[in-house]
């Protein structure tokens, strides 16, 4: 069976059959929640750099390298997120992390901090146990 260009085997399903490539299918929208919006590798770039401080919208186009309608973009879905906050000043919008709404992501992400800790730990053992086995040598 053929849909949108793929082919279904007799006996299987494959990933393009059952949806994943289907071009029709909806995707969870950036601005749903916290978490499909810090997906971009951009916003979460413009969110580190507002972890820092309080900025302009030129200060970040300038120092992040990004154009100014890609950073407002961005900068719109972080807020309609709620993960950054603005405020205005003049005609100068100054924008800063929002870190209530950051607390649920470093949640979740703490949740892997033992199985990266147990990993780092391996790493150094099997380092150390090598430079043991040179100095041998």
């Amino acid at each position: 069976m053929r849909k949108y260009g793929l082919e279904r085997s007799e006996n299987r399903l494959t990933y393009s059959y059952i949806g994943i490539y289907i071009p029709d299918m909806a995707r969870a929208a950036t601005t749903s929640d916290a978490f499909n919006a810090v997906a971009e590798p951009r916003r979460r770039d413009i969110l580190n750099y507002l972890a820092q401080q309080e900025r302009a919208v030129g200060d970040i186009v300038l120092n992040l390298g990004m154009e100014q309608p890609s950073v407002s973009k961005h900068l719109g879905v972080l807020r309609r997120v709620g993960l950054v906050r603005v405020r205005r000043n003049g005609r100068h919008m100054f924008y800063r992390t929002n870190a209530e709404a950051i607390r649920p992501l470093h949640e979740w992400t703490k949740t892997f901090e033992r199985l990266w800790q147990h990993q780092l730990s391996r790493v150094k053992e099997l380092a150390e146990a090598k430079q043991k086995a040179l100095d041998r040598l």
